[in-house]
């Protein structure tokens, strides 16, 4: 994976992220997995307060020697996950970079130290134990974010969105809170999998607002949850998914969605020839459209290892 860190050069446009354009092959569910992320600060704000990670996870066995008869145990076993997670500290309040960052280092202190990693989800208790560790890590990811402010008055107030997506072959569990988003573009066709924790949202599902009136889009950044700030305590929304070849998840920050429609993302998705150049394009498309916001785009592409 190669990384263009813009702290590193001021010169630079992106912090680019993105595969060796080869796919990484998945043995357990024989899909390959072609991965891209990009940020860019925008043109308003003054710094990023966006932060992203992409990260692969396995389990692996492999037979050295052994006086069994043949075929009594299998030569090798490897199972291959991937973890991708967006985080949008909120702006105006105190220190949203610092919440968004909390957020993902937090997380993935609380995976490593889970004594045990289930992978075995072709089981129903196996999927119960996933879904109810993410709401669990979630719940704890809040109470840090709220004891580290509580301990400086500098960061009073801070808060975050997380977006946490973890597949496993054709397996997709995302906890999800605040309004960043998950996308899942599949047979053709764009769809927002997670819901917007929004004002906006919560009076257009009581049907009380139109999503077309000025008033409901002006409320459309007021946020109705998100770690560490608003609220006595957090419910994240957590989902379990399929995934087939062809499928590709996209990740990203509202940098994005209040900038670019569902339709112009659905095209770039669908005519990139590669994850790092559909990243590239969603980014590019965001800022000359104006670029208010921090924007961070996380994607995956699902394919089939034959095909490639």
């Amino acid at each position: 994976m190669i990384k263009h860190d813009s702290s590193e050069d001021t010169t630079a446009e992106f912090t680019l992220a993105v595969s060796d354009n080869s796919y990484l092959y998945d043995p357990g569910a024989n899909m390959a997995v072609d991965l891209a992320a990009c940020t860019h600060r925008g043109h308003v704000r003054a710094n990023n307060e966006d932060h992203y990670l992409v990260i692969r996870f396995r389990r692996a066995l492999e037979n050295l020697y052994s006086n069994l008869e043949p075929g009594m145990v299998a030569p090798s076993y490897d199972l291959t996950g991937y973890g991708l997670l967006v985080a949008d500290g909120l702006g105006g309040m105190a220190a949203g970079e610092v919440a968004s960052r909390t957020a993902l280092t937090k997380l993935v202190e609380l995976v490593v130290d889970t004594p045990d990693w289930v992978f075995d989800l072709g089981r129903p208790e196996q999927i119960q134990t996933i879904i109810q560790r993410m709401n669990d890590r979630f719940l704890q990811i809040d109470e840090t974010i709220r004891q580290q402010a509580d301990r400086d008055a500098t960061l009073t107030g801070m808060g975050t969105t997380l977006t946490a997506a973890a597949t496993l072959g054709g397996e997709l569990v995302i906890g999800h809170i605040g309004d960043s988003r998950a996308y899942l573009f599949s047979g053709d066709s764009l769809s927002q999998i997670t819901k917007d924790h929004t004002l906006a949202q919560a009076l257009i599902e009581a049907g009380v607002a139109n999503s077309d009136e000025p008033a409901t889009r002006s409320m459309r950044h007021v946020l109705t949850a998100a770690l560490g700030s608003l609220g006595p305590k957090v419910k994240p929304e957590i989902q379990r998914l399929r995934i087939n070849p062809g499928d590709q998840l996209l990740l990203c920050t509202d940098g994005l969605t209040e900038m670019v429609d569902d339709k112009s993302i659905a095209s770039m998705l669908r005519n990139a020839d590669s994850a790092d150049k559909a990243c590239e394009d969603l980014v590019t498309v965001a800022l000359a459209a104006g670029g208010l916001d921090n924007v961070t785009v996380v994607l995956a592409r699902f394919g089939s290892h034959e095909s490639n």
